[in-house]
């Protein structure tokens, strides 16, 4: 089974990463850029007997490795 996790910052969480691209933009003359956030993108591939059994397995990477639970949120979509 394939799926994709994606891992953002929670909002109110400084983004430097973000401020240095959407600063790069604006130097590109990219200049209607209000805000950049960035985040990970993750595409997996699980064997899983069934979608609950993925979403399981899946959630207990993202909560041990993936993300930090502290400062980010996830989201797994199963494709």
């Amino acid at each position: 089974m394939k799926a994709r996790i994606i891992v953002t910052l929670k909002s109110g969480v400084l983004d430097p990463q973000g401020k240095a691209i959407e600063g790069a933009l604006k130097s590109l003359d990219v200049s209607d850029v209000l805000g950049v956030r960035q985040g990970k993108v993750f595409d997996i591939e699980i064997a899983a007997a069934n979608k609950s059994e993925a979403e399981t397995k899946l959630k207990m990477a993202c909560e041990k490795l993936l993300a930090n639970t502290v400062v980010e949120n996830y989201q797994i979509e199963l494709l």
